[in-house]
């Protein structure tokens, strides 16, 4: 169970391995095109092989892909919707070429569609994404907060969308412990947490549980917003933090801090000591 955060990847890809490193990263995660939108930098074959050495050089051990923001799965716009399915493909396979354990994804808002439609919806573009795809680099959904329509808000609805996509290309699920507070999943205090992840297992399944976002949230339980907060100055807070660092070392679950780099690198210290502690 390794710990580490979201890196820049600004100058290039190559440049991330070693920020990361200078954090106290074990594991990192990162964009590798604009989050924003654009066309994806290329990777030759230089770009990949010095991007291999100094990863390599830096001792980060694994490394994941989140892809970026524009992603919805359910849009009625077919531009949105299938520009979404061609970037996940993308991101897969340009994580294929540099050795990424997994790439990440939101779903998307259901917009005007029902909840049961747009999870259909959903589904239908996934397996279209992955219709096809050989490569190494496996896809992991991740859970949302729940504001609005946007979809995937619990474990349940996720479960669901992977068992109808059935493709091994689809290992499982990222959770984001921000985004599984704010939609409803308690974990304000260590007994709760530990009967929170008895409530995802049941939901989801255990061996679906791949990789963790370790956010405390800067908003209350159960209050539907995306707000991340660092560790033990949110809702969640120190001891119920350590309860989830005890799980994710149990399970063997890689964390990862989405938060501000003023204070990530205390973030990522706090984890290791509750790690140490577990």
């Amino acid at each position: 169970m390794l710990i580490g955060c979201h890196v820049s990847i600004a100058g290039g890809v190559f440049n991330a391995p070693q920020r990361a490193r200078e954090l106290g990263c074990e594991c990192m995660q990162i964009f590798s095109r604009s989050p924003q939108g654009g066309k994806a930098p290329g990777l030759t074959d230089d770009i990949v092989a010095r991007y291999k050495k100094i990863l390599k050089a830096s001792s980060i051990e694994h490394v994941y892909i989140h892809t970026p923001y524009f992603i919805n799965l359910a849009s009625t716009n077919n531009r949105i919707r299938y520009g979404s399915i061609k970037v996940i493909r993308e991101e897969l396979e340009r994580g294929s070429l540099l050795g990424i354990r997994y790439v990440m994804t939101h779903l998307g808002s259901a917009g005007d569609l029902t909840e049961k439609a747009a999870c259909a919806k959903v589904a239908q573009m996934l397996k279209k994404s992955l219709d096809g795809y050989s490569g190494s680099t496996k896809l992991l959904i991740e859970n949302s907060a729940g504001t609005g329509k946007i979809i995937g808000d619990t474990f349940v609805e996720i479960g669901t969308i992977i068992r109808v996509v059935k493709n091994p290309a689809l290992a499982g699920v990222c959770i984001d412990t921000q985004h599984a507070f704010a939609s409803g999943y308690d974990f304000r205090t260590p007994e709760n947490v530990q009967k929170t992840f008895l409530r995802i297992e049941k939901e989801l399944g255990k061996n679906l549980l791949k990789l963790m976002h370790a956010n405390d949230s800067m908003v209350a339980y159960a209050t539907h917003r995306d707000r991340h907060e660092h560790i033990g100055k949110g809702s969640i807070g120190v001891e119920s933090f350590g309860e989830i660092v005890r799980y994710a070392k149990k399970n063997k679950i890689d964390m990862i801090c989405e938060t501000e780099h003023d204070f990530v690198k205390k973030d990522i210290s706090l984890l290791k000591k509750m790690r140490a502690s577990a």
